[in-house]
Parts: C-alpha cells; sequence; structure tokens
C-alpha cells in the first residue's frame, strides 16, 4: 500500500492529529481495479505505477536483491499485506536472483485480509506478475485469518499474521533482515507508524538489517530514528518528492 505523497516535514511544535484506527475495512474500487478503502481514505499502491514504486522503495532502498544473493537465508517483514503487490514483486525478482538453495521467507503483518478475487482483481493490471498473481490466489483461504503459511517452488515461503500489528509482532519469534514499511499514509493511520512500533520493529531487525518506506513524513522520520535506526532521505518514486531508508547499526536486543 502505498498511498498519499507525505514528505513535507511538520515544525517540532506541530503536533500530528490523532486518529482512531478502523476496526474495518470496505473497499471501493477506482479505475476499474485500483483499491481503495473507505474507512482509511487511501489507496492501496501508487496510482502511478504501484508495481516500479515496489522495486524502487522496497527492493532498492533494502538493497535488493544484492543482499539476498550473499545469504543462505533472508527474511522480509512487511506492514500491511493488502493486496500483496510487494510479495508478488518481490518473488518475481527472487526468481530472478536467486542463487543455490538459498530461501527467502516474506512475512507480512496485515490487520484486515483480503479475499482471493479482490486480491486478483487488485493485481490484474501487471501481467508482468501473472505468474506470480495466480499462484498466491489459488492458495489463498477463502476465509483469510490467523497466521496464512504458504509454501511456493523456488525457496519462497510466505507468512501473513493477521491481527493488530503491534501484538502480533511482539509475539513473533525471530528477527528480520529487512523491512518493508508500508502501513496506509502516516496520516490516515499513525498506529502503523507510532514511535512504540518503530522501537519493536527496530527490536525485532538483526544488527546491520535495513527498513525502506515511502513515506517521508517528519515524524515518521523521528521515530524511527529514536528507535535505533540510522535514517536517509532519498529521492521518492515519481511524483513523491522524498522516501526514507536506513539501518540498525547497534544492537537495541538486549
Amino acid at each position: 500500500m502505498t498511498r498519499e505523497n507525505l514528505d513535507l516535514t511538520p515544525a517540532p511544535d506541530v503536533k500530528i492529529p490523532e486518529a482512531t484506527t478502523p476496526d474495518r475495512q470496505t473497499l471501493e474500487w477506482h479505475e476499474g481495479d485500483m483499491p481503495y478503502s473507505q474507512e482509511f481514505g487511501d489507496h492501496f499502491y501508487c496510482r502511478e505505477d504501484g508495481r516500479l514504486e515496489c522495486g524502487h522503495v522496497f527492493l532498492q532502498g533494502n538493497g535488493l536483491p544484492q543482499r539476498w544473493q550473499h545469504a543462505a537465508n533472508f527474511r522480509i517483514g512487511e506492514l500491511g499485506f493488502g493486496t500483496g503487490l510487494n510479495f508478488c514483486e518481490t518473488w518475481r525478482q527472487w526468481k530472478e536472483t536467486r542463487v543455490g538453495d538459498a530461501e527467502l521467507h516474506f512475512v507480512s503483518f496485515e490487520r484486515f485480509p483480503m479475499r482471493a478475487d479482490d486480491i486478483g482483481r487488485a493485481l490484474s493490471r501487471w501481467p508482468e506478475i501473472e505468474a506470480e498473481r495466480l499462484a498466491l490466489c489459488a492458495q489463498w483461504p477463502q476465509q483469510p485469518g490467523g497466521r496464512i503459511d504458504l509454501d511456493f517452488p523456488g525457496g519462497m515461503r510466505l507468512t501473513v499474521v493477521c491481527g493488530i500489528a503491534f501484538e502480533e509482532i511482539a509475539r513473533f519469534d525471530s528477527l528480520f533482515d529487512a523491512w518493508y514499511l508500508d502501513g496506509f499514509a502516516p496520516r490516515r493511520n499513525p498506529d502503523m507508524w507510532s514511535q512504540e512500533l518503530m522501537r519493536l520493529v527496530c527490536e525485532k531487525t538483526v544488527d546491520g538489517g535495513t527498513f525502506a518506506t515511502y513515506a517521508a513524513a517528519g515524524f515518521v522520520r523521528r521515530n524511527l530514528q529514536d528507535a535505533g535506526f540510522s535514517v536517509q532521505r532519498n529521492p521518492g518514486f515519481g511524483s513523491k518528492r522524498e522516501m526514507l531508508c536506513g539501518m540498525k547499526t547497534a544492537s537495541r536486543n538486549g
């Protein structure tokens, strides 16, 4: 889900408007096959080209695929599975660049999992990920919820943990090499960008692990820095001026 352009840094004394996280999600469809959340007031991905933005922000921002080519096992964490676009594009690039018998575990934390037919409709605009879309939809459960574990050919494993991100990440028992921070826009869904959640994300990251996000709001940057990440601003995708990426440089795990 990559949404509105929020790269303006508020002044230190400007408070971020409080918002209540909705307890449900209702879809609208714009331009035929672009999902929009009524409750969050936001599209699920960039209207210019969500697939290309995924490559620019999340893969390049985390130094991928180069980094996974030097690891026998690599784990990516994601905030917000949404349509599965980031997973499918990551899997496409993984198939092209996998070395030997390496394995990639893609773990996403999603509060409101979509149905398979909605996922299929949302991803149908990209022929580049047609094979991945069909494979994902074929295995996706009829009533998604709880913990979804799917295995795909070529050393790819997908886990989608359904529930409140902070609670589910806290109980997840593994560390991550890279993070895709891809919740709805910070002003629409501030809980997904809170100081407490960013600290937990950092704690669940290996030393030298990385993050990347389309968001560039000042409070998001500060929360990531306070959590223990070094943070840099890079050019964003398309009309978005900036994005954030960074690295965990010192252990916060004890």
